[in-house]
């Protein structure tokens, strides 16, 4: 697949104090060999338990930075890919060229590409509403999933906060990445946070994806994804047999509470949730906590 792509020059992520991993790349991902995707890879590479943790819209590996120490403070593997459009990956220029098979098939190709196995999937936001459709496809590759303010959109609307969202996100000349997480997760994030989340966008040019994701959530029956999450959906109610843990960032109006509630009812095995009360909806920001409790519900802490 040759794509017409950006690169964010590696001096916007210099700066990173709270961030202070390598950023390893796969140049040539099958399927998609014009392109480099980033991703990080801590903890050692022979442990048992492998973390894959998926960001969602706008932000970037840099939100697990939190929840990445704790995974590997007891031994794990942990692993942050940057989807193509966002982070240190390279970012297409056309908006078309994002679309959720898109996005789906390269984060399937990246696991294959690194031959990941006994994974627990850490998700939130697009992290969910792509990676979630991911095990039912990868037969043998997912043990466990930790899951966080997502959903699985099956041609449906999802809440009136997220269609107020994509119409904002639709008109809005520029949408200001570091300046949501900001007012999302308030006194969690520190004006460095705000600028790490900028970091991967110069200028308007590179946020094709940013403008784009919003937009292209399957909550109508005719779109991309729609029928792929009722066969996930399905999937989980029926087919999961792994453990599952869920956390929820309590002030999101977005896929907050009911959202989340709506998804436990269709994780078959999930429990009572863990409800972070200050958290939204980048729930990450509050992750810590998160990623201890989880350790301790699956016994791998």
């Amino acid at each position: 697949m040759d794509v017409n792509a950006l690169r964010t020059p590696e001096e916007r992520f210099s700066v990173l104090p709270a961030f202070p991993y390598e950023a390893h790349y796969v140049e040539r991902l099958e399927g998609y060999e014009s392109l480099r995707l980033a991703f990080i890879d801590e903890g050692p590479a022979s442990a048992e338990t492998v973390f894959l943790c998926l960001h969602g819209e706008p932000t970037w590996s840099y939100l697990y930075r939190k929840m990445i120490p704790v995974f590997t403070a007891a031994g794990h593997r942990a692993i942050a890919p940057d989807l193509f459009g966002f982070g240190r990956s390279d970012k297409p220029v056309d908006e078309a060229t994002y679309t959720f098979t898109f996005h789906r098939e390269a984060l399937k190709a990246f696991v294959e590409h690194l031959d990941l196995r006994n994974i627990t999937l850490v998700c939130q936001d697009w992290g969910g509403i792509l990676g979630l459709t991911l095990p039912m496809d990868m037969p043998g590759r997912f043990t466990r999933l930790l899951v966080m303010n997502t959903a699985i959109p099956v041609g449906e609307p999802i809440s009136d906060g997220f269609a107020q969202w994509k119409s904002y996100a639709a008109t809005v000349p520029e949408i200001p990445t570091g300046g949501l997480v900001a007012f999302d997760a308030r006194e969690a994030v520190d004006p460095l946070d705000v600028y790490a989340y900028d970091a991967p966008f110069p200028d308007n040019r590179y946020k094709a994806g940013v403008r784009r994701f919003p937009q292209i959530v399957p909550v109508e029956l005719d779109m991309d994804g729609a029928a792929l999450g009722k066969r996930a959906r399905a999937f989980w109610t029926n087919d999961w047999r792994g453990e599952s843990f869920m956390a929820i960032g309590m002030r999101d109006s977005v896929l907050g509470e009911p959202v989340m509630e709506d998804l436990r009812k269709h994780i078959r095995g999930c429990g009572e949730p863990m409800r972070i009360a200050d958290a939204a909806h980048f729930v990450q920001e509050y992750g810590e906590p998160i990623a201890r409790r989880a350790l301790e519900h699956f016994r791998l802490g």
